[in-house]
């Protein structure tokens, strides 16, 4: 019968004296003490038993029984030397080209902060190059909030509509005149019966009000904006509605187009998971709305801060400050001038204070 030599093992021998290797009474090592004495082969090791049996059986030898057990570990790997580990790395292929930088200030900050920015495709009820005297004219009729409520109520309707139709805010001959200016203007069209339609389709009137906040930033404030951005941040959904970059400062713009009863928790808790993770110079909530954000949107807000946090503070009007650097506003009176106005507290709180 062949015999095949057995190894050591420390996975269930801690000290070499279980497995025989301590110094033996007599010896010049041996001190005698009970610290230093020998302790007996570890019997619970799954290997010694087995050897043991065979032993019993006469296969193998009794002295080999206390070593058997070293055989459950195998030996450690052998480390590389330093010349074995340069010549591995300049064997290596070469790694891939990093990405081109974004275009505009904007995206590249967001490049910058370690993220892989990408503009989703407008979801707008017309060309997203749009210029000259149409945009002119659509950015015009957009600062009206009767306007936005229109537009927004005539792309809910998901085809054809009558005037009188979109919204019940507006009559029938205030729709109808507001429907003649965008078939003007080639983003809606005549149909039979006295209805309109929209040459392009869009889903939801939020990517139409991102464009307008994002246009105006840029003409009032002279901001590089860029809006529907894609960061790609492990764990967090969603798009960053509008961000913007002026005097080297990133600006996060958070815009809900729905009436306040439709906001939810888990959407006050998605944007400060985005400022927690953008962090941002300036950020700010914002909803289209001409009703009081007191009435529900800011205790929402202010659930979602911590419970050592200072209440929201009004800066002035329906504009409020919920921690430093973070805002919420309403559109009363005009939604792009609150938004400025923010950003002008953001910066200046940015710099020293007063003195």
């Amino acid at each position: 019968m062949t015999l095949f030599p057995i190894r050591a093992c420390t996975r269930c021998c801690a000290r070499r004296g279980a497995c025989g290797l301590a110094p033996k009474a007599g010896s010049l090592s041996y001190r005698g003490d009970a610290a230093s004495k020998p302790p007996s082969t570890d019997s619970s090791c799954p290997v010694t038993k087995a050897a043991s049996s065979l032993a019993a059986l006469g296969i193998l030898p009794t002295h080999m029984t206390r070593h058997a057990h070293r055989a459950a570990t195998p030996s450690p790997r052998r480390r590389l030397t330093a010349r074995e580990m340069e010549a591995q790395a300049a064997a290596a292929q070469a790694v891939a080209p990093a990405p081109l930088l974004p275009a505009g200030e904007a995206m590249a900050m967001l490049a910058r902060r370690g993220f892989r920015p990408e503009v989703g495709r407008p979801d707008l009820p017309f060309a997203r190059d749009l210029d000259g005297e149409a945009a002119e004219r659509l950015g015009e009729l957009l600062g009206h909030y009767s306007f936005r409520l229109f537009l927004r109520g005539a792309i809910q309707r998901r085809g054809d509509f009558a005037p009188g139709e979109a919204t019940r805010y507006l009559s029938a001959a205030q729709e109808k005149a507001l429907a003649d200016a965008l078939v003007e203007m080639g983003i809606l069209v005549r149909t039979p019966r006295a209805r309109y339609r929209f040459l392009r389709r869009a889903t939801s009137f939020g990517p139409t009000l991102e464009w307008y906040v994002a246009r105006e930033l840029h003409r009032r404030l002279g901001c590089d904006v860029a809006t529907g951005v894609k960061f790609r941040a492990p764990g967090l959904g969603g798009d960053l509605d509008v961000v913007a970059a002026v005097e080297g400062k990133l600006i996060y713009l958070e815009l809900k187009s729905s009436p306040p009863k439709h906001l939810t928790q888990g959407e006050v808790a998605a944007f400060f998971a985005r400022v927690r993770r953008l962090r941002p110079d300036v950020a700010i909530f914002a909803m289209d709305t001409a009703l009081r954000l007191s009435d529900r949107v800011l205790p929402l807000l202010a659930s979602a801060l911590a419970p050592a946090a200072a209440a929201p503070w009004r800066i002035e009007r329906d504009l409020w400050a919920l921690m430093p650097h973070v805002y919420a506003v309403s559109a009363k009176s005009d939604l792009v001038a609150n938004v400025c106005r923010v950003v002008a507290e953001g910066l200046l709180a940015l710099g020293p204070p007063p003195q």
